[in-house]
């Protein structure tokens, strides 16, 4: 798999992406408050982003939800053991859930680690972890899994890239 080349951006896509890395503005016009620190009208705020999004440099432009404040307090790391030929197949289904949030896929540099797969779970308790886990268990080819409990988060940010 080859890894996708960089992308050139031209001043004001960075200044933009600056921008709209951060929070966006919490008022009735964001793209139009953007648009004002950039030195750039909302309209080619607007086309700029479209553009970025068509080019594959960002994924999706949304909101962000804190999980904790609206009542997610547990989550945890399932590391699955999976045949590699099941990769795609276990990621997407494990993708399609709606207690999934994240699913990375990663040979593991050890044999005493056999699992390949990993998914992050969200709940409103540890048991309702565990049903996702389950879930996911009977659906699909998976071989066995790690409950990885999260004890105490140490950092959550989102990546600055300009």
């Amino acid at each position: 798999m080859n890894a996708p080349s960089a992308l050139a951006f031209t001043d004001a896509e960075r200044i933009v992406l600056r921008i709209a890395q951060d929070n966006l503005p919490d008022t009735l016009t964001p793209y139009a408050d953007m648009a004002a620190q950039a030195g750039l009208e909302e309209a080619e705020v607007l086309a700029l982003l479209k553009s970025l999004k068509e080019r594959g440099a960002i994924r999706r432009f949304g909101a962000s939800v804190k999980h904790q404040h609206i009542g997610w307090t547990h989550n945890a790391m399932v590391a699955w053991k999976i045949n590699p030929a099941d990769a795609d197949a276990c990621g997407a289904l494990a993708a399609r859930h709606e207690r999934v949030s994240h699913v990375y896929y990663r040979p593991s540099p050890a044999d005493d680690w056999p699992y390949t797969l990993y998914t992050m779970v969200h709940g409103r308790s540890e048991a309702e972890c565990r049903e996702v886990v389950q879930a996911l268990q009977g659906a699909g080819p998976f071989q066995g899994y790690a409950f990885l409990k999260s004890l105490k988060e140490l950092k959550k940010i989102s990546m600055s890239y300009f």
